[in-house]
């Protein structure tokens, strides 16, 4: 994966009534919860009670199960670069190379979105909750997003998965954005979230 240039950078209409959108995913995976959305609705993939190789097997043929051959893009989350080297880093590096490389057999090109771009996206900046105490940020910020997904995109983000739904629903929107099919009209201070992330080296055919 590399950078490349921005082809929905400067979007500031959504496309025409009645054109026919590519299929887009997001992805948020994670071993107890991962989230996948197309934009339009979001699902938590729980594994319940399963570890180690069931519950990478689990969250690999789920994805799997959901993503269509046909799809023109996936935009997964990227790992966040503060968390270190902690139990649970090296299965989910396992779970990240598995998912990725049943995309690559099937030609499913992936970009690669990490949390700070998310963020930035759907609510402008990287920090949207720095006006409260530390230990209450993260979980304020998750809310924020999941806000976002529900009241933006207007798709219900419930449950134990919430936040991972909500996750996946904007990482859905970057990529259709992306490819020239915005969600919705973003000001600058949301949209330059999309240069940040690592896009797949070929452009898809289908972006405008």
């Amino acid at each position: 994966m590399t950078l490349t240039q921005t082809p929905a950078a400067g979007m500031t209409r959504l496309p025409a009534a009645g054109t026919t959108w590519p299929t887009v995913y997001g992805l948020d995976l994670s071993l107890n919860s991962t989230g996948i959305s197309n934009g339009a609705t979001a699902e938590a993939l729980i594994p319940k009670n399963l570890t180690g190789h069931d519950r990478l097997e689990f969250h690999r043929r789920s994805v799997q199960e959901r993503i269509p051959d046909e799809t023109s893009l996936v935009v997964m989350e990227g790992p966040a670069m503060s968390v270190g080297y902690r139990p649970g880093v090296e299965e989910m590096t396992y779970l990240r190379g598995l998912v990725k490389h049943d995309l690559w057999r099937r030609r499913i090109p992936i970009a690669i979105c990490y949390p700070q771009h998310r963020i930035i996206y759907a609510t402008g900046v990287a920090n949207p909750a720095k006006h409260l105490p530390p230990s209450q940020r993260k979980t304020a910020a998750k809310a924020m997003v999941r806000d976002v997904a529900v009241e933006r995109y207007n798709v219900p983000c419930e449950g134990r998965g919430r936040y991972d739904q909500a996750d996946a629903v904007i990482l859905a929107a970057i990529g259709l954005h992306w490819l020239g099919y915005p969600l919705a009209v973003l000001p600058d201070t949301h949209r330059r979230a999309l240069d940040g992330v690592a896009w797949p080296e070929q452009v898809p055919a289908v972006a405008r």
